[in-house]
């Protein structure tokens, strides 16, 4: 879909590899430049003691398909290098702190004169403006804590929990590929490039919209609370006797009605305990030990088959193991089978790109590249002449 779609990707960790994963799925020839140590996300099962485990799936998602390059951005050598692949790039992503950037003449206005069409996308923990445009980010920091979307998480009372791995930087990397594509579409009319901004701060801000949106207008905003005490005491989770679903009834709907008959409960539907939404918040404690008691009777399959005779919204919690042997997942297309990285033959499974194009090749394009894989064959095709290279190397630019 995006072949003839050229992209030099400085980045390291998720966010930014991530969108240039995404667009390397879809076709796009993407160029990674990597430090010569390599993108520390090369070495996560190593870190957390699991160095017997092949590969580093979380780097290889993000990274699948794309040509590998080791340079040392350092080294004014290297500098020149990376701005010599950047004169025919189309796109040019990245997530080096802007300041840093500026020092190497590697920001937006020092690439936009050496290409005036290029799109180039800053990906930052917090932007390109402000007191802590510098600051690093991570995704459970800018993302998640500081946003606010922590906060939303936190049970009023208890603890915060952490963000998994990846959430937050995913968010923004699909954000992130929104930005560039609109940004190739207006040059198609304009013949020219542009700043594409996306950061963790602002994306998160984003993603708890709904709740922002009420904060602004009004002032104010409720807590997380607890099950039993839910401003809506049907939305909510409930224990089954093997496992726990959670049911989300519609805004002004008869799902009340519905839930009654569900537990086989109708009476309830009437009592004036719980029959108006303003009733049912004020005894939502009673209210939830009842359907805690109901729906604790029965296994999984039994309320599916209740639920469903509803046509309600609902959805059992699952393990990331039970997504997998999910029938539905396979059938939305979740999972792609990846080569094995450093000329293996084998396959192994992972996520697929978050958007599906029925009948196109929007899968994988190849492995993850082995560090510094393709630096030499790339600098060639680039036009770097076998004198060019060598001095490159002598001057510690490429290893």
């Amino acid at each position: 879909m995006l072949e003839g779609l050229k992209v030099v990707e400085m980045a390291t960790y998720i966010a930014a590899p991530g969108a240039g994963g995404i667009l390397a799925d879809w076709g796009a020839e993407v160029i990674k430049i990597e430090p010569l140590s390599g993108c520390p996300m090369r070495y996560t099962m190593a870190n957390v003691g699991a160095d017997h485990l092949k590969g580093s799936p979380i780097f290889d998602l993000d990274n699948r398909g794309k040509k590998g390059l080791a340079i040392n951005t350092a080294t004014p050598e290297g500098v020149a290098a990376v701005k010599r692949l950047v004169e025919d790039a189309d796109v040019f992503i990245t997530n080096v702190r802007p300041g840093g950037l500026e020092r190497a003449g590697l920001d937006y206005d020092s690439l936009k004169e050496i290409n005036p069409r290029l799109i180039y996308a800053s990906v930052t923990g917090y932007g390109l403006e402000g007191p802590d445009r510098d600051r690093p980010g991570f995704d459970i920091a800018a993302f998640y804590a500081r946003s606010g979307v922590g906060w939303l998480q936190t049970v009023k009372g208890g603890e915060p929990v952490s963000l998994r791995t990846g959430i937050g930087d995913h968010t923004t990397s699909m954000a992130t590929v929104g930005g560039i594509l609109a940004a190739v579409f207006e040059r198609q009319t304009t013949g020219k490039g542009r700043l594409v901004e996306a950061s963790l701060l602002r994306a998160g801000i984003y993603a708890a919209g709904s709740d922002t949106a009420v904060q602004l207008r009004y002032g104010k905003l409720g807590s997380t609370k607890t099950r039993h005490e839910a401003i809506q005491p049907i939305s909510n989770f409930f224990k089954t006797r093997d496992t726990w679903i959670v049911i989300v009834p519609r805004q002004g709907s008869t799902d009340w009605t519905a839930i009654c008959k569900v537990i086989g409960r109708p009476e309830l539907e009437t009592d004036p305990r719980f029959d108006t939404p303003k009733n049912r918040r004020a005894n939502a404690a009673e209210l939830v030990d009842i359907l805690d008691a109901a729906f604790i009777q029965h296994d999984l399959a039994h309320w599916r088959e209740k639920l469903d005779a509803e046509d309600m919204i609902w959805a059992p919690l699952l393990r990331p193991a039970d997504v997998f042997a999910d029938p539905q997942a396979r059938a939305a297309g979740a999972y792609v089978e990846v080569p094995e990285e450093g000329g293996g033959e084998g396959t192994y499974l992972s996520p697929a790109s978050p958007i599906r194009f029925p009948g196109a090749d929007d899968g994988p394009k190849g492995p993850a590249p082995v560090l510094g894989e393709h630096t030499i064959d790339t600098l060639k095709a680039s036009g770097f002449s076998d004198e060019e290279i060598e001095g490159l190397r002598k001057a510690g630019a490429i290893g």
